[in-house]
């Protein structure tokens, strides 16, 4: 399953993703001079606030669009699949927020994160980690399976426990400084229905156009009494996963 990206779309439904950033963004605490590899910059937010740190910073995402987005900003961006990094022990630090939970071949994206930074640089990521969002996918896989399209939902994302992630990290040769599983209740300005337009276009891409609309809103009404308040705010049950980890 592809997943799509429309710079645009991103900003108006998903910008609490990179706002959510800046946490993990301390975590780096980019310097000036660094030469920084931001992995899965998207459409560039945070790699911005790194350059801005005096960081010689260079951006890689696999969708091109979003590729072009961060380039409007200036950046030195690049489009490249995560598990096939070119880089050969040039960076000082590898950032990367909200992207690694895409990645479908973990090993070998550590493999080139590895390779990529010099003896003794940093990997600072944060990603989607045990729990996150459990409910909006378990009503959504309810309702794929209710109309013939349950497997739509099989290998989307990775959501690692810490020890788990932890262990592989290790088994790459990385030394884990720090690791925190961080639950983080995350208002939906957009509503659910934005959400799952934003973040499972890859998923919805794939039902017949004829049914689509119908298995957002059978969704959404699922998940109406435990994620939408008596205002109509929407919350994303967000889980997330942050470390620190050395080359």
């Amino acid at each position: 399953m592809t997943q799509s990206w429309n710079p645009a779309t991103y900003e108006a439904n998903g910008a609490f993703v990179p706002a959510l950033g800046a946490g993990v963004l301390e975590w780096l605490a980019p310097q000036p001079g660094e030469r920084i590899l931001d992995l899965g910059c998207g459409d560039g937010q945070l790699t911005a606030k790194i350059a801005a740190a005096g960081a010689n910073v260079v951006g890689v995402d696999a969708s091109s669009a979003m590729i072009e987005g961060a380039k409007s900003r200036g950046i030195d961006a690049r489009v490249c699949n995560a598990e096939a990094l070119p880089f050969d022990h040039e960076f000082d630090a590898v950032f990367s927020n909200a992207a690694l939970h895409w990645v479908r071949n973990q090993d070998a994206m550590l493999a080139g994160v590895k390779r990529a930074l010099k003896p003794g640089g940093r990997f600072v990521a944060e990603m989607g980690g045990h729990g996150n969002v459990a409910a909006i996918l378990v009503a959504l896989t309810a309702v794929l399976e209710r109309h013939g399209f349950g497997s739509l939902e099989d290998g989307v994302n990775y959501y690692p426990a810490p020890q788990v992630y932890s262990e592989r990290l290790a088994a790459h040769g990385f030394a884990v400084e720090e690791m925190q599983l961080i639950p983080r209740p995350t208002p939906l300005p957009a509503g659910m229905a934005a959400w799952l337009t934003t973040f499972r276009s890859g998923v919805l891409e794939a039902v017949p156009e004829h049914l689509r609309a119908t298995v957002i809103d059978e969704t959404v009404a699922i998940l109406e009494p435990a994620l939408r308040d008596e205002q109509g705010n929407w919350t994303g049950d967000y889980v997330r996963l942050r470390s620190i980890a050395h080359a």
